[in-house]
């Protein structure tokens, strides 16, 4: 079909140079997958080359502590893909013997492999004939095909994935694979395509239509939730503090903060040190509380707007269970958290 050619001689001359494309690994693919999973290329990139240095096989990972896992993955976010990878890791090296499923139907089993990685796992390492669908795949196909079916609806993926199974060359299905995907990455991107020099652009009926910029589409998301976190960074005569490990499920589980005061909408100085008080995180004397900086930090997630402020808390005496500037930059923390601790600390 012109349409399959057209995209894999675009591919053939256009693909960017990725570690993850040159080799058959599944090791190394998974990785890559589970780590551009709402990640851009450019970020994820230092991550594979982090991982695959400190962890060279499946093994290492496995036998790697949760905390190291998240450590490095320290600012990817997104950090269940990080406990599901260190658990899909330890049952592929204990339960398979290091040998990753060699197909779609057997790697979708796996702990933190959906539809689209099982995919790409089994295309590129194993060169079975399933198509892959994401963001970039739903982009071009609803564009060329003029396809107004909402991506977020229910039968929206079994729609495209039939369509991308027709289209694709059953002779090298992980090629098709990797010329639609990054086709939508640099080509057919979301805004403003450059469709002048698209090779498609003769058949896209999007295009023939003045569509392009309506589609695919993709019903509003939900409004995010507002969030308004109090660090509480205690420090002692020896300038030591405490953390505490988020053991709640949601986001940052398992990774480490000071002590936090969360309140419903944002607070003065005056609640802060009212609520302080309340709290008794500890039994010390407080000598002096400090506003790190009047404005909030906001960080954004995917469905929620974390408002985030840090006061530094002077104490008498030492802390219970504190430790130093050193031993606190070893743990793993929210980026935002860390960027407080390497960056404001002083």
């Amino acid at each position: 079909m012109d349409f399959a050619n057209s995209l894999t001689r675009w591919y053939l001359k256009n693909k960017r140079d990725l570690p993850w494309r040159n080799t058959r690994n599944p090791y190394f693919i998974w990785l890559s997958e589970i780590m551009l999973q709402q990640t851009r290329v450019a970020q994820g990139m230092p991550y594979f080359f982090a991982f695959t240095d400190a962890f060279p096989t499946v093994f290492d990972l496995a036998n790697a502590s949760e905390e190291q896992v998240l450590k490095l993955w320290q600012g990817l976010g997104y950090y269940s893909r990080a406990r599901n990878l260190h658990k899909t890791a330890q049952f592929v090296a204990t339960e398979l013997g290091g040998k990753f499923p060699d197909t779609y139907k057997e790697l979708i089993k796996l702990k933190g492999i959906g539809e689209y990685t099982a995919a790409a796992i089994a295309s590129f390492s194993f060169d079975e004939n399933v198509p892959v669908v994401d963001g970039n795949v739903f982009r071009v196909l609803s564009r060329y095909f003029d396809i107004e079916t909402d991506i977020l609806s229910g039968g929206a993926k079994k729609e495209f994935t039939a369509l991308a199974y027709e289209l694709m060359s059953k002779d090298n299905p992980a090629l098709f694979n990797q010329a639609i995907m990054e086709f939508g990455a640099l080509q057919c991107v979301p805004k403003n395509p450059n469709c002048e020099v698209c090779p498609l652009n003769n058949g896209c009926l999007a295009l023939q239509k003045n569509k392009v910029d309506q589609l695919p589409v993709k019903s509003k998301k939900a409004k995010a939730k507002n969030r308004f976190f109090n660090y509480v960074v205690f420090l002692d005569e020896d300038q030591n503090t405490i953390i505490q490990k988020r053991s709640d499920k949601g986001i940052w589980h398992n990774l480490y903060e000071f002590p936090l005061i969360e309140t419903e909408t944002e607070i003065d100085f005056d609640y802060f040190v009212e609520l302080l008080k309340q709290r008794q995180f500890i039994e010390n004397e407080v000598l002096s509380i400090e506003e790190t900086t009047s404005e909030s930090r906001i960080h954004k997630l995917t469905h929620q707007h974390l408002y985030i402020k840090f006061r530094k808390v002077t104490v008498s005496g030492k802390l219970n269970k504190a430790i130093d500037y050193a031993t606190l930059l070893t743990f793993p923390f929210p980026i935002v958290v860390y960027n407080f601790i390497e960056k404001d600390w002083k």
